[in-house]
């Protein structure tokens, strides 16, 4: 069974990230959602939607099954690719995608839903727990590779970036639109709905001329994640320093409680 469910809306198709409970972003995902973009695009999507549970996008990467990996890293080298090559399936997509964040989106969520054209976040009903979306990655001891920092300065800007990036903050809803982190906020039982929304004015435009343009636009976005400016090899020697085990293990206690 597939860890991402095809909902079509007319020629608006939406595809769901389904690895309950908080989509962690394993290698079967990763490639299901590859997959899945192939198909959708093979199938005559004018348009996409990516969308996950309802209280959480993405929980990132599935760290606890990376850690099970232990010191095999040929095995932790593929899973971090496949999702690499999944956040460039987003980015280098024919047809324009928009994320629904239907709750929080951290690290590799956030990745994702920067690949997409537009996103549409949730707000929480409880003011005390909003929806946090932002790479967090030097909280748990990792370094965000060059190309996914290119991510973030895009939307938000440089030095804004770098505040974030440095700090590995995490942004509530409302705080994410502000710096257009994201593009809008709705409820989270109307994410799905406004993202379509997005979407339809933009399927109307002359289709060549439309598309042409985000090409164009978006080339800087598929540069920023082509294998130079990941530096995969680094990204995983690092993985394996004492301090950032310390840190990942503390996560994942703390995830467990």
């Amino acid at each position: 069974m597939s860890c991402v469910e095809t909902h079509h809306h007319d020629d608006i198709v939406e595809l769901r990230l389904a690895r309950a409970p908080v989509n962690a972003l394993d290698p079967a995902l990763c490639g299901d959602l590859i997959v899945a973009l192939d198909r959708a695009v093979a199938g005559g999507a004018a348009g996409i939607v990516l969308s996950g549970g309802p209280s959480v996008f993405s929980a990132g990467l599935d760290v606890p099954s990376l850690l099970s990996l232990g010191q095999d890293s040929a095995a932790l080298t593929r899973a971090w690719e496949l999702f690499f090559e999944a956040a460039r399936a987003l980015a280098a997509c024919p047809v324009p995608i928009v994320a629904a964040i239907g709750g929080h989106a951290p690290a590799g969520g956030c990745v994702l839903a920067l690949c997409c054209d537009y996103r549409v976040m949730a707000r929480s009903e409880d003011a005390g727990r909003p929806y946090r979306i932002g790479l967090n990655e030097t909280q748990v001891g990792l370094v965000a590779p060059e190309g996914i920092q290119r991510l973030l300065r895009r939307v938000v800007g440089p030095y804004r970036a770098e505040r974030m990036l440095v700090a590995g903050e995490l942004l509530d809803a409302e705080q994410a639109l502000r710096i257009g982190l994201v593009d809008d906020l709705a409820s989270a039982a109307d994410v799905g709905a406004r993202a379509r929304a997005w979407l339809v004015p933009l399927l109307a435009l002359p289709r060549t001329a439309m598309l042409h343009t985000r090409a164009i636009a978006r080339s800087d976005l598929v540069q920023a994640l082509q294998p130079p400016h990941i530096e995969l090899a680094r990204f995983a020697r690092d993985w394996y320093r004492d301090d950032t085990q310390a840190a990942l293990r503390a996560l994942v206690a703390k995830l467990g409680k």
